[in-house]
């Protein structure tokens, strides 16, 4: 170690770093002092080995405000961290996602084996309640019955854009009903509406499982729609390979796929660039004797281009000549392509061969660019018999083609050729192209006649031609090679009067002319020969004189002559490629358009320079795309950076199938992609939503060993998060822990900074925990962030353990944090720890002071503690800080909560002397201020400041004024400001007619407030919802039910939904007014014209049409609230079973009482009993003792009637076993059964054919005391001694002699009354 480190060292040790940087302004003031300035420069020194010294890493660019504003308490807690590159960051972030897997892991649901029928029904009975319904009491499912659900299913779901659960649980009742016994075959047309329903939400591989396991078991379908969905589900999820693979399954089956899958799939393999499989599949389109329309045409085109492209002329022509057997004629874009594929093949006889097979000719910009080929391969003499050709079969040339023809007849020197196509075009009627007229102007000065250019340029003129800045270079490279340098001069000046150029007095009008030329005027001079032989003259001027040039001569005639020769075939490439170095685009494009009218091609340089321009551009990528597709060749040459920023492009821009049709590509060539690709194609598909897309482009990312910068990992942290892809965000948190050791901190800081801007604090904490577990000490801007999320989350308790935290590790939190905590401690009742929380951001954030006091300001005002805002605005005025508007708006809410009027006109005393104004809020709590207390006079007085001072519409004045009087029930004053207003000649608004029509309303002035409804509604404005629910409600209670109903079918009129609160009011008074059918028809117009609410409640109307005996329509309402997601309450399903019941339809009831017990509802006791009194007067006593067993298994206790229902019943069909249990379990739940039914099932033994040993345990269980004991308490109109002798007497019949003597001795109850009647009975059976 050298001796300045260790001097740093010591400085550090024994100053610290807070004295550094005081030592370090000192030095910066005092630096021009000469002694200071050798301590300065050991200073600086020791700066810089000191901050390598430190081992903690400063924050993120986007945290430097943070971090310059840390305090010295920060520092010296940041100064006890560890060194983060020693962590596990492998286990840390393995062990935070375990953690918080269930934030991101959505419910699985059950596998379709484990799943029972009832859970399925429960998925799709919102969708189809009525049939769900009554299948929810079957063991076993019928192939009819499945059939009926999925039918069902499929005719009343509204939504085309099915759930996908709801389709997961059919699915579910179909691989049920398929495994609950090896005979059960489901009907073709089952697996056909349940192969469609499966592959409408992307479920396809289910549909192949579907497929396979029907034709295993022999069920055949009609698989032509089904194969061919399934081909287009794979395409729209750009599964190439699976959809292939299902096409050929189908053509192996002899199946025939749908037109539109042929165009689906052909349009998929052209994108993707699969040419033997588009030709292959289109040609068997083809072959299959489609009509061909428009869109198969189009298709056609897209398979030729690709075809002839790729260099299969052969196929496309044979594809086209299949076309043209069914019939059809090529449009003349598909004949193009073939043609363009021999062109670029040089084949230019078979090019016209099979223009003569066709009997067509090229379109111009074909037969253009096969000239220009013709002409720059094999001349123009060649050129020109195959033009000769092609007008034989009908090929109409334009100025282009002779214009081509012209230009390579002037670089040929064949001028009298130019000048003959020339002629041609003006014979015809067209005008020349202005490139036409430069080549021949160049061709002239090539050939010496200078003298005729300006004849030819005059001509151009007359032609309504302007010269542009190359015309005029070429006069002037032609006048300088020819050395007439007046002529030249003559044209510069013609150059200024077309205003392409400027000229000065002071400028030489020649050397303007070789600047122009892009030649050094200071290397070329003019001289004069002043030997006597003239030995140096080149040439003479008008006067004799003989002249020389004084430059190097052979440059100087390579450049002239270059710019001759370059002028008569334009070289648009160098034009494209030098509007693009000058960012002009939208020039290139232009000449681009150009180019192919002239049938050249770009040049891969040129198209780069293009691609680039155009992604930096603000042109619509739709220009990038085109170009893309026009030019595939040259897209498959182009560099990595150029391909590398497309990709980028189209993700940025939204187009992220081509972008990955791009990075596809690129990965082919093994080309490598940018971490900044990735990046964009990721956040693309983010937004897109797409968790397989993303998962794959993921592993691609991570396979291929991407290296994200730190402002790459910002921008893809923070889409992954807002899409809640949080798995694959701490998995990238993990890689960067890695990849940048010794930024860590930063990147932790980061992670967390975006997790708790998107909700997502919890992971955020938890990371921050297993940090702190690993023996992290994390620095202050970590925990704030936590603060902030915590806060924004609205879970302050959490956000208050890690302030506390905090504070016990010495740290403050950052302002941001700071500011959004001190208002939640004071409502939290914790106004020390806010005041104290202020002070440290005063003393670590002292140049935002406004906004901690701001704050603290909010936080006493939002809590009541006015006199403490009091203390501290007058604190921050005696610290010189004025306080704003919303500093005043808080006082100002503060003392209308504590209604202190006297205060509130102070401060707007204060306001208005400091000139602040008045913002809306402080006018809206003082309105509501002086309402409450009644201050007339001042509250007008405010509301004239309000109109005079401030700028605010004087709409939202009146209405905040009629909105608080409405409040506090002064209707009267609100008419006295209508008439103000009228006065003004002020128009009401819809807030203000949704005032005055809920005002009036709630001052029970009805009349007034429908008054302004109607002319509200007239002026076809829409009132509120509540006003509207409102009104109705109060028109029905009030009896006038007719202007409800006007007032209803002015809504349906303009097609608004009626709330739950009007449909019940309406129909609830129809049915009081005895007009069920008109409610019922009400009813049935909501539903036919969609103006019912997804909200929907019917509870009320499904009770009142069940007392109404309207059930039908009362399961009809339930049914739509189901359907509308919206459970029905209990009452709603016990008012619909009790209807049932009354009605004798107990299979309905108990269907609808199943269903609520699947719903987790429970009945009422009232229901129970209807239902068992029913299964008992039915015959039906095995349900009625399930219904019984089900309801104590509930915890309900069945009645006493319920339970004598029922042993009744048993008693009438002598089943006296199960009878004796069913009343020892009615003794046993609290029901003392009354003495007609214990002794009828006493009476029936002397009838019951059974005398073995069941019916002596029967007798016992009668006889024992807990039995009778009840009873005879109880009296039931029956003496004891009569109820003694009976039992005797029957007792006596059976011949239970023992059972007698047991009695004899009953509770010495025996009396001498009962001894012949017991002597008899004995005697009687000793004889017998």
């Amino acid at each position: 170690m050298s001796e300045t480190e260790i001097m740093c060292s010591i400085v550090v040790g024994f100053f610290g770093f807070h004295s550094i940087r005081m030592l370090q302004s000192f030095f910066n003031a005092h630096l021009h002092k000469p002694h200071i300035k050798q301590v300065g420069s050991l200073f600086s020194h020791l700066i810089v080995s000191t901050t390598k010294s430190r081992f903690f890493i400063s924050s993120l660019a986007d945290h430097s405000s943070q971090s310059s504003s840390s305090s010295s308490v920060n520092e010296e807690a940041i100064k006890t961290h560890v060194d983060l590159s020693a962590i596990d960051c492998s286990r840390i972030v393995k062990s935070v996602i375990l953690r918080c897997s269930h934030l991101w892991e959505t419910n699985s649901v059950k596998p379709f084996g484990y799943s029972s029928l009832k859970e399925h029904l429960l998925g799709i009975s919102d969708i189809s309640p009525e049939t769900t319904r009554k299948f929810r009491r079957v063991s076993e499912l019928k192939p009819e019955d499945v059939l009926e659900i999925l039918l069902g299913f499929q005719f009343h779901r509204e939504n085309p854009q099915i759930e996908s659960g709801k389709v997961e649980s059919l699915w579910g009742i179909f691989k049920w009903s398929n495994d609950q016994n090896k005979g059960f075959k489901h009907l073709p047309q089952s697996c056909e509406i349940m192969a469609s329903m499966l592959i409408r939400v992307g479920l396809l591989r289910e549909v192949e499982s579907l497929l396979a396991e029907m034709e295993s078991r022999g069920v055949l379908l009609d698989g032509h729609e089904i194969f061919s969905n399934l081909v287009e589900g794979y395409v729209c999820v750009s599964e190439s390979e699976r959809a292939i693979s299902v096409y050929d399954q189908m053509r192996g089956r002899g199946l025939v796929p749908s037109l539109s899958c042929y165009n689906v799939l052909i349009d998929h393999l052209v994108q993707t660039n699969e040419k033997q499989l588009v030709f292959r599949v289109y040609l068997d389109m083809v072959e299959m004797g489609f009509d061909l329309s428009n869109a198969e045409m189009a298709n056609l085109e897209n398979v030729i281009r690709l075809l002839c492209r790729d260099g299969k002329i052969q196929e496309g022509r044979s594809l086209v000549k299949k076309v043209m057997g069914l019939g059809l004629n090529p449009i003349s874009l598909i004949l193009d392509e073939i043609a363009n594929g021999y062109c670029e093949k040089k084949d230019f006889e078979d090019a016209l061969s099979f223009f003569v097979e066709m009997n067509c000719a090229p379109s111009v910009v074909v037969g253009n660019k096969i000239m220009y080929s013709l002409c720059r391969d094999f001349g123009t003499e060649r050129a020109d018999l195959f033009l000769q050709e092609l007008e034989h079969l009908g090929f109409s040339p334009d100025e282009i083609t002779f214009g081509i023809l012209i230009s390579w007849c002037c670089r040929e020197g064949k001028l009298k050729n130019a000048f003959i196509y020339l002629s041609e075009i003006l014979s015809r009627d067209l005008k020349p192209d202005i490139c036409s007229y430069n080549a021949i102007i160049s061709g002239v000065f090539k050939e010496g006649l200078w003298k005729h250019a300006q004849d030819i340029l005059h001509e151009m003129v007359d032609m309504g031609i302007k010269p542009d800045l190359l015309t005029f270079r070429v006069l002037l490279a032609g006048y300088c090679k020819a050395r007439r340098f007046d002529e030249a001069k003559a044209t510069v000046g013609e150059m200024v009067n077309y205003g392409l150029i400027q000229l000065c007095s002071q400028e030489d009008p020649l050397s303007k002319a070789f600047m122009v030329l892009e030649l050094d005027p200071l290397a070329i001079r003019v001289k004069r020969d002043n030997d006597v032989g003239f030995s140096k003259t080149e040439f003479f001027d008008n006067l004799g004189n003989g002249l020389y040039l004084e430059t190097d001569l052979d440059e100087y005639e390579k450049k002239v002559t270059g710019i001759l020769e370059d002028s008569m075939v334009p070289d648009f490439n160098l034009l494209i490629t030098r509007a693009c170095a000058g960012g002009n685009v939208k020039t290139a494009m232009m000449v681009v358009d150009e180019m192919v009218r002239w049938g050249q091609e770009l040049s891969l340089s040129a198209f780069s320079a293009l691609l680039k321009g155009l992604c930096a551009s603000r042109f619509s990528i739709k220009a990038v795309t085109g170009l893309l597709e026009k030019m595939p060749k040259l897209v498959n040459q182009v560099d990595e950076e150029t391909l590398n920023l497309l990709v980028q492009t189209h993700c940025k821009k939204g187009f992220i199938g081509k972008g990955k049709i791009i990075l596809n590509g690129m990965l082919q060539r093994h080309l490598s992609v940018k971490s900044e690709t990735y990046v964009a194609l990721l956040a693309g598909l983010c937004k897109k939503g797409n968790s397989r897309t993303i998962r794959c482009c993921w592993d691609l990312a991570r396979r291929d060993k991407w290296l994200l910068e730190l402002k790459d990992c910002k921008v893809l942290v923070g889409c992954l998060c807002q899409q809640k892809f949080l798995k694959e965000a701490l998995e990238l948190l993990e890689s960067m822990l890695a990849t940048y050791p010794h930024l860590r901190l930063d990147v932790c800081n980061m992670f967390l900074e975006k997790l708790c801007v998107v909700g997502f604090t919890s992971i955020a904490h938890a990371l921050v925990d297993e940090f702190l577990q690993q023996g992290c000490i994390l620095d202050h801007t970590a925990h704030s962030h936590l603060i902030s999320g915590f806060c924004k989350e609205k879970r302050f308790s959490e956000a208050f353990t890690i302030f506390e935290s905090m504070q016990a590790k010495n740290l403050v939190p950052c302002l941001d944090a700071s500011i959004l905590l001190i208002p939640q401690l004071c409502r939290a009742n914790r106004v020390e720890k806010a005041i104290a929380l202020k002070d440290l951001s005063l003393r670590e954030q002292s140049i935002d002071s406004f906004s901690v006091h701001s704050a603290l300001m909010n936080g006493f005002c939002k809590t009541g503690r006015i006199g403490e805002a009091a203390i501290l605005f007058q604190d921050m005025l005696s610290n010189g800080l004025l306080p704003d508007i919303e500093i005043c708006n808080m006082l100002v809410f503060g003392y209308c909560q504590a209604n202190s009027v006297r205060k509130v006109t102070e401060l707007i005393g204060v306001m208005i002397r400091k000139d602040l104004g008045f913002s809306i809020s402080v006018y809206r709590n003082v309105v509501r201020l002086l309402c409450m207390n009644g201050m007339v006079l001042t509250l007008l007085r405010m509301k004239e400041l309000m109109l005079r001072e401030n700028n605010y519409p004087h709409l939202i004045v009146y209405n905040i004024l009629i909105y608080h009087l409405f409040q506090t029930g002064n209707s009267l004053l609100v008419k006295v400001i209508l008439g103000e207003w009228h006065k003004k000649g002020l128009l009401f608004d819809e807030v203000t007619y949704n005032f005055l029509v809920y005002g009036f309303l709630q001052s029970k002035d009805v009349p007034t407030s429908v008054q302004y409804l109607t002319a509200m509604i007239s002026k076809e404005l829409r009132p509120s919802s509540r006003n509207l629910r409102a009104v109705i409600s109060c028109l029905c209670d009030s009896g006038m039910l007719r202007k409800a109903l006007e007032l209803s079918r002015e809504m349906e009129l303009r097609g608004w939904i009626h709330g739950s609160i009007a449909q019940n009011a309406i129909v609830g008074c129809l049915l009081s007014h005895g007009k069920p059918k008109e409610a019922e028809s009400f009813l049935d117009r909501m539903v036919e014209k969609g103006l019912i609410p997804d909200n929907i409640n019917y509870e009320i109307l499904i009770r009142q049409f069940c007392w109404h005996g309207r059930l039908n329509k009362a399961v009809e309402l339930l049914n739509i609230m189901l359907k509308k997601g919206n459970l029905p309450n209990c009452s709603s399903y016990d008012s619909v079973i009790q209807g049932f019941c009354t009605l004798n339809r107990l299979d309905e009831a108990v269907d609808f009482h199943t269903e609520m017990l699947d719903r987790k509802l429970r009945p009422s006791i009232k229901t129970w009993d209807a239902l068992a009194h029913k299964f008992c007067q039915d015959g039906r006593t095995a349900e009625a003792e399930s219904l019984l067993v089900s309801m104590v298994q509930m915890g309900e206790t069945p009645t006493r009637e319920m339970y004598t229902s029922l042993i009744n019943r048993l008693r009438s069909e002598n089943n006296l076993s199960k009878a004796s249990e069913l009343l020892q379990a009615m003794q046993l739940s609290g029901h003392a059964p009354d003495f007609g039914t214990h002794w009828s099932l006493i009476s029936n033994l002397n009838r019951s054919k059974d005398k073995d040993s069941a019916n002596r345990g029967f007798l016992s269980r009668l006889l024992s005391e807990r039995f009778w004991k009840p009873i005879l308490e109880k009296g039931h109109g029956i003496s004891i001694l009569d109820f003694i002798l009976r039992l005797i007497t029957i007792i006596g019949t059976l011949g239970k002699l023992k059972l007698i003597c047991s009695l004899m001795n009953l509770h010495g109850l025996l009396m001498p009354c009962m001894e012949e009647t017991l002597t008899n009975n004995i005697q009687y059976h000793q004889q017998a």
